[in-house]
């Protein structure tokens, strides 16, 4: 599977251009999954339903499932975050995965960047980002600025760097 990552500061632009993304390479005929990071406790589950009790109970992972879908909910119990390799290993192959954070990782990357956020560039530090989408112009040496709405245009890149 092909990798590529969206990274940025809080309210830089990242989720909305994931999906962007996402829709862009899946018209072009390619399958694609993602992943996302998340710095702070969430829940996709709601207290009082079934699946919800099975965790309350303790159990370390509980498969929902339907006609439409399913989701694998793993419960750490005291373990360590797991790895970015070790989520990858857990999907099913695909053309492209599109992984949203993780900026720590050593994955090819685009930054996203909105001005009105006031944060520097990652990518004035980090060699894994290729790219800036950027709603300013913001600038990185060696590496090509796009409007952070040119989703064609940074499909494009993404494509051409990784042989899609």
């Amino acid at each position: 599977m092909k990798i590529w990552g969206v990274t940025g500061w809080k309210n830089s632009g990242k989720t909305g251009l994931m999906e962007r993304l996402v829709s862009e390479f899946t018209a072009r005929g390619l399958s694609v999954s993602t992943v996302k990071h998340a710095h702070h406790v969430f829940d996709v589950d709601h207290p009082g339903k079934d699946s919800y009790r099975h965790r309350a109970a303790g159990a370390r992972e509980v498969l929902l499932s339907s006609r439409k879908r399913w989701a694998l909910m793993h419960e750490h119990r005291g373990d360590d975050e797991a790895t970015l390799e070790e989520l990858l290993a857990k999907l099913s192959p695909v053309d492209l995965v599109l992984v949203e954070g993780f900026k720590r990782d050593r994955h090819p990357k685009i930054e996203a960047h909105r001005a009105e956020t006031g944060t520097p560039l990652i990518a004035l530090e980090d060699e894994t980002i290729h790219a800036i989408a950027s709603d300013s112009g913001a600038k990185a040496p060696g590496r090509p600025t796009f409007d952070l709405d040119d989703t064609g245009g940074i499909a494009d890149f993404i494509a051409d760097r990784l042989g899609l």
